[in-house]
């Protein structure tokens, strides 16, 4: 296959109904929503940068610059909270029941392989 081919194969699963779209990014929420996960992708990146920098290149690790990316983290994540309308205690209780339902007690390799999404679901709804 060249690259041609794999670029007509590409399109015909690409989602083109742009009015749709369009319709929905029009929403604030979903904006808000959208500027959140632009945000902790890019900032994630940026921490994850400056750990890289210093296995990678020898740069001494900037400790500083590591608590200021997740500072910024923080910031995109409450504004993701907000409009989901989640306490962040909330989403940690959700966090740590998922991972009770996937591990029980402790953390197992077994475990993390062999997930059963239905039961973290369940957990998830606190139920």
């Amino acid at each position: 296959m060249d690259n041609k081919e794999y670029l007509k194969e590409v399109l015909k699963t690409e989602s083109t109904d742009m009015n749709l779209i369009s319709e929905r990014v029009s929403q604030d929420s979903i904006i808000r929503l959208l500027h959140a996960a632009m945000g902790v992708a890019t900032e994630a990146g940026e921490f994850l940068d400056a750990i890289k920098k210093h296995i990678f290149y020898g740069k001494p690790l900037d400790t500083v610059n590591l608590i200021e990316e997740l500072g910024d983290l923080y910031w995109y994540i409450n504004v993701a909270q907000d409009v989901l309308n989640v306490s962040t205690e909330d989403v940690q209780v959700k966090n740590v029941n998922k991972l009770r339902a996937r591990y029980g007690e402790t953390f197992s390799e077994k475990s993390a392989i062999t997930r059963n999404l239905q039961i973290e679901e369940k957990a998830l709804k606190g139920e």
